[in-house]
């Protein structure tokens, strides 16, 4: 089993919240993470779509009074947002009884019902914790090349070969867009999502044009605007917002999009093989993608992220304000000897930033000049996290 490190973070919430929402996409592990919670707490699990499961919170108070003193985990629970509200009365009962935190972790595929109806009916009595898809951390930097061709999700990682792993993504791609997308609500075709989702992949790294997704769609643009939207909802894409400045410079200002797991990414574009994937074009623009999914799970939660680029061509693919006045640039290359562009020079002298990396995919970190790092994905992990430490 792979030690997830959002585990650190979890128990961290429980013990000082008392309720937690842990979200995710399906199959990222969510279920697994919970269920090893369990051997270390008292805790009861159930899972809201079995029929037995849901049936037992027919009378929710009577239930929970019945396990009083333990942390009741509810998976799934976007099927039933109702719960939220006798939950509430539950928690402050609990809290006057002397059990202040630790009584609910609710798992579910992030949704915008799921979110909305947490927040407003147990305002100031939950936390949130993202459940991602493996990383670089926690699979090892031997292993970089397989989770970047693979993705991050634990079944399509652990897989026997690339056939099976191909295989069980492109099962999860055509479940999530026969059964699990129309059952958390929106009542799009499965064939238009697709393309549409299959049309983000071969975007991956660009600048999202409503206008041409639309033309290619045959819809609206804001179709393709609550289309981009529920992608993100579901934590499937990554939207990452133009950073905005006062250097008197005209910048670009449509958000970048990324399928957020490289290997789903990968399957929708039909690229079996690692061989096949560094001969695609795409093979930039998913390195990036990969590059950039890694970097925003390891920041500290206060720190500000989006991309740099103005209309005559400076550009930085990643800027990361940490606080403290330490404001980062981060430019990302798949080649082994990287090379600082003239953009990200000019980008650079626009920001003024304190430390400035070019992530790259070889093995080695050195400096490129004096204020320039050329690192390795594994290295600025690392660098992030004892940064993080120390602040």
């Amino acid at each position: 089993m792979i030690l997830r490190k959002q585990k650190i973070k979890l128990e961290q919430l429980l013990d000082t919240n008392p309720a937690v929402v842990l979200t995710g996409p399906r199959q990222v592990g969510k279920t697994t993470l919970a269920r090893d919670l369990t051997r270390s707490r008292n805790a009861v699990y159930l899972d809201l779509e079995r029929p037995r499961d849901l049936a037992k919170l027919a009378d929710v108070e009577h239930y929970c009074a019945l396990n009083e003193g333990k942390l009741l985990i509810l998976d799934e629970i976007q099927r039933v947002p109702e719960l939220f509200a006798p939950v509430r009365g539950i928690i402050d009962d609990r809290r006057r009884a002397g059990q202040k935190t630790g009584q609910f972790l609710f798992l579910g595929s992030a949704s915008i019902d799921l979110l909305k109806q947490s927040s407003e009916t147990l305002a100031g009595r939950i936390a949130y914790c993202e459940l991602t898809p493996l990383d670089v951390e926690e699979v090892g930097e031997n292993q970089l090349h397989d989770v970047w061709h693979r993705g991050g999700f634990p079944e399509s990682f652990l897989a026997g070969d690339c056939a099976d792993s191909f295989d069980w993504r492109d099962n999860f791609i055509r479940t999530y867009l026969e059964r699990d997308i129309p059952q958390l609500g929106p009542r799009i075709p499965a064939e238009t999502l697709r393309r549409f989702w299959t049309m983000l992949a071969h975007n991956q790294g660009q600048t999202f044009n409503a206008a041409a997704f639309a033309r290619g769609l045959d819809v609206k643009g804001v179709t393709v605007g609550r289309y981009l939207d529920l992608m993100v909802d579901l934590l499937l894409i990554r939207r990452l917002q133009p950073w905005t400045s006062n250097v008197g410079k005209r910048l670009v200002k449509a958000p970048k999009t990324y399928v957020r797991d490289s290997g789903i990414c990968h399957a929708l574009l039909g690229i079996n093989t690692l061989d096949d994937l560094l001969g695609h074009p795409v093979v930039g623009g998913s390195w990036e993608g990969f590059v950039i999914e890694n970097i925003i799970g390891a920041l500290p939660g206060r720190a500000a992220h989006g991309f740099y680029r103005t209309t005559g061509g400076a550009e930085i693919d990643l800027v990361v304000d940490m606080g403290n006045r330490e404001f980062w640039a981060i430019e990302i290359k798949r080649s082994t000897a990287p090379s600082a562009s003239r953009g990200f020079h000019t980008a650079c002298q626009d920001l003024a930033p304190t430390r400035r990396f070019v992530v790259h995919a070889g093995h080695e970190s050195f400096p490129l000049s004096a204020d320039i790092d050329a690192i390795t994905t594994a290295d600025l992990l690392a660098t992030l996290a004892a940064w993080s430490i120390r602040s």
